[in-house]
């Protein structure tokens, strides 16, 4: 198919004349010759108010229920926008998630998509119409009950059903430009990124870039599916690409610095460091389903270390449950918590072949007065934690250090050419 996936998040759609702006562009994208599918999340913040007012009556909301009414956020937005482009002499239908095939897990408000059954979208396509789905949502295929995919989803459909429909790009329309170089509230001089590979913008997602949800981009990654993230304000701009990586094309050696404040530090002090002491400390951990990320432990001195880890800043109370009965058998001396911290993050795939970025990363933070407490890397990405009221200093300090404000190299002028 000569098919586009276009999705348009909560600010797009936040008003009747949003909604209006968005299907005279659906519209236009038709009327130049694609077949368009469109994925649309709930108007604003209507999901917010639906969760306040489930609080409103009733304390702890059972998951199926709230699951039921968190959907109709979607399913408002889809109806509205199929009666724009009505109006604007297009057919149009909407269909809610479990309409549309998407196929998920029965784990509510989290749930992941198995599969897609696309039968009737290709079927209303083939016949000519505009095709909007509700986004975030499907159908459990043990239970049958409606499901919500959680944060990400609505770009997290919209890939699926790109990858389904063999669309030719899922665009993202979203209320920023694009991916950027830094977040442009704190440096001014940040500029959009052209293109970047499906590895670069899951470090970034990972690491606190909030434009893409990573579950949605290694949903793109496992399918070749190609993703443009543009504003749904300025149509005119062009917007980033994030696609697999091609070693025929220049690459800049750095795409972006990213910043994290939703994390806390904990620290076991004086663990004994002998076999097995750790491997049951992170074990209590994951039983009581508490992520973690960053890792270090100190070297050894009379048979005792501290360990320390990053773990979401609401989950310190449960690290605290979970580990002090642990105390005694692990031989600790206690568990600090800081909450005042933050990772900042510097990515691109061109490090991998370019020595001393971490050496320039670490001089720039040095210079700026920025003391590192603690360091993790892959092959794409550095990750410094740092104390949170540093974090601006920080991310202008390696943005000016590595020159990101301008291109280095000239980048692919089109995302699928060879």
């Amino acid at each position: 198919m000569n098919l586009v996936v276009q999705k348009y998040g909560g600010s797009s759609v936040g008003d009747a004349e949003k909604i209006r702006n968005v299907a005279r562009h659906v519209v236009a994208t038709r009327e130049a010759g694609k077949d368009v599918c469109v994925v649309v999340s709930a108007m604003g913040h209507t999901t917010d108010e639906l969760v306040t007012l489930a609080e409103q009556v009733s304390p702890a909301p059972q998951p199926r229920e709230l699951d039921m009414l968190l959907t109709a956020g979607e399913r408002i937005s889809m109806a509205l926008l199929a009666m724009a482009i009505h109006d604007l002499g297009h057919s149009a239908v909407s269909f809610t998630g479990s309409q549309a095939g998407i196929i998920t897990t029965t784990d509510h408000g989290r749930a992941k998509i198995k599969e897609v059954r696309a039968d009737r979208l290709r079927e209303a396509l083939q016949q000519g119409k505009i095709v909007i789905v509700a986004g975030f949502q499907g159908v459990s295929d043990e239970s049958y009950d409606v499901t919500t995919l959680g944060r990400g989803g609505s770009d997290t459909t919209a890939v699926a059903l790109a990858a389904a429909l063999d669309a030719e790009v899922c665009e993202i329309y979203t209320d920023v430009a694009g991916v950027f170089t830094a977040d442009p509230r704190i440096v001014p001089t940040a500029r959009v990124l052209h293109a970047v590979s499906y590895e670069e913008m899951l470090e970034m997602a990972a690491s606190g870039a909030r434009v893409l949800m990573a579950r949605s981009v290694e949903y793109a990654r496992n399918y070749g599916v190609l993703v443009r993230v543009a504003s749904s304000f300025d149509l005119s701009a062009p917007g980033t690409f994030v696609r697999e990586e091609d070693e025929r094309m220049e690459k800049a050696i750095i795409s972006g610095v990213t910043y994290d404040t939703t994390e806390a530090k904990i620290t076991v002090h004086g663990v004994a460091d002998r076999p097995g002491i750790a491997g049951r400390l992170f074990e209590t951990i994951a039983e009581a389903g508490i992520n973690l990320d960053m890792i270090v432990q100190n070297v050894s001195r009379a048979g005792h270390t501290d360990i320390s880890f990053t773990v979401p800043r609401e989950d310190i109370d449960a690290v605290r449950k979970a580990l002090e009965p642990l105390m005694r058998e692990l031989d600790a001396d206690g568990i600090e918590a800081d909450a005042d911290v933050a990772k900042v993050s510097l990515i691109g795939a061109g490090m991998k072949s370019h020595p001393g970025v971490a050496a320039g990363m670490f001089r720039a933070l040095a210079e700026a007065g920025v003391n590192i407490e603690m360091i993790s890397t892959s092959t794409i990405r550095i990750t410094c934690v740092v104390r949170e009221i540093d974090v601006a200093r920080a991310v202008q300090a390696i943005h000016d250090h590595f020159a990101l404000p301008d291109e280095a190299v000239v980048r692919e002028q089109h995302p699928r050419s060879v």
